[in-house]
């Protein structure tokens, strides 16, 4: 799909959650990699942490960030799989106001042609939260790699069309202004 050379870019402000047991910042592959595609594509990187996977400690993460004005977007990476530990899709679920299920769909979709049926036991998702984006990757380099290069890199920018995400932001709490009327 065309990139719309006549619109502005506009920057987004997007925070980078990694979700491990085990990884530190100077560790964090996956982590770097979604910083480093943030930063290369021009948005803004507004935090970026590191907490293990316990669902109150994400939980708890995610809904500082959702309270932030200052942050339009999370992505996590970790954490999404079949094992007793990965608890990142159930904490991201009981925080969203709406799913959006075409995500996972997609990426599995991508991820389909590089790992073939493995592909089944992601369990990535998405979301929105008081007008902010979440999405949760597996936290694989690879994985983060095809779910920015594939899906969000297009999605988070103003100018690709028909449509993105970028152009519905202002629109996200659309109906928490109508119940405050």
């Amino acid at each position: 799909m065309p990139i719309d050379e006549t619109r502005p870019f506009i920057a987004v402000n997007i925070a980078v959650l990694t979700v491990s047991d085990t990884r530190t910042e100077s560790e964090d592959r996956s982590g770097q990699i979604l910083v480093d595609r943030i930063t290369e594509a021009g948005h803004n990187l507004a935090d970026r942490k590191i907490v293990t996977d316990d669902i109150d400690r994400i939980v708890d993460q995610l809904q500082s960030w959702i309270a932030d004005d200052g942050i339009d977007v999370v992505i996590s990476t970790g954490g999404t799989g079949v094992t007793g530990r990965d608890v990142t899709p159930e904490a991201f679920e009981s925080v969203y106001e709406k799913p959006i299920p075409g995500f996972g769909e997609l990426f599995r979709m991508i991820s389909f042609d590089k790992i073939g049926t493995s592909t089944v036991q992601s369990r990535c998702t998405a979301g929105v939260a008081h007008g902010t984006y979440l999405f949760a990757l597996p936290g694989s380099p690879g994985a983060c790699k095809d779910g920015w290069d594939g899906i969000l890199k297009s999605q988070l920018d103003y100018r690709f069309m028909p449509c993105n995400f970028v152009e519905l932001m202002d629109r996200l709490q659309e109906h928490e202004k109508r119940s405050a009327s």
